[in-house]
């Protein structure tokens, strides 16, 4: 049974994938690459293990969980036929737990990331009405001091100027222009090959959870705070 750790082969898979990444390569290196998929599957399993302990998750196997090696390279400009890097996700259970937390595995560019990347039209405007009527409590937990020395702040992408139906002049007009509403944090290399890596990345992901929980809080509920679930 693989240990759940990122062993410093995976990094070097990875490098030499980015350098190589044609089919040719790939397939005289196949071996390598199932090593490496086993030892991300066993990592994603005993993750997911950890984040139940202290969240309601779907479980699900780490197959399912850890998204495939190959690119879909449809509608893509580039025609790499693979990533350079291991990703996966675990979804909140319940039609009351909402968000999603995700991890990103790249030498140099390792990250989880967690939130909302992509609301429907009603969520988003759900969300813009709390931020409007509840700027001080947005506030409070953006300046938290956890929040802020492991997020930094509230990431994603915005409109040019303010959503329709909100006032530009709005004291909180710079969080109602989000359109996505995500938190991120990176990893060193260092981080990410240490034997304590998977402590470090389910604390973090556990320090989501303030955001989480606020969050569907304001979208399992009308502006009277009833449940709408």
């Amino acid at each position: 049974m693989k240990k759940a750790i990122i062993p410093k082969s995976t990094f070097a898979f990875l490098t030499a994938l980015s350098k190589n990444n044609n089919r040719d390569w790939f397939n005289q290196n196949k071996e390598t690459y199932l090593n490496e998929y086993e030892h991300m599957i066993a990592f994603t399993e005993a993750l997911q293990s950890k984040m139940a302990l202290h969240d309601h998750i779907e479980l699900n196997p780490g197959k399912k969980t850890l998204f495939r090696i190959y690119a879909d390279i449809r509608f893509s400009k580039d025609k790499a036929p693979y990533k350079n890097h291991w990703s996966g996700r675990f979804k909140r259970a319940t039609k009351k737990l909402r968000g999603g937390y995700y991890f990103h595995i790249q030498p140099g560019n390792t990250f989880v990331a967690g939130g909302f990347f992509a609301p429907n039209p009603d969520d988003l405007k759900r969300i813009r009405q709390d931020i409007e009527l509840n700027e001080k409590d947005w506030r409070k937990m953006l300046s938290n001091k956890t929040f802020v020395k492991t997020f930094n702040t509230l990431q994603g992408e915005k409109v040019l100027s303010a959503p329709k139906g909100f006032s530009k002049e709005h004291s909180a007009i710079d969080l109602l222009r989000h359109k996505q509403f995500i938190i991120k944090h990176a990893f060193t290399d260092k981080e990410v090959i240490a034997p304590d890596f998977l402590n470090l990345i389910n604390d973090t992901f556990k320090k989501m959870r303030p955001f989480f929980d606020y969050m569907s809080e304001v979208l399992t509920t009308d502006l009277n705070g009833v449940s709408v679930v």
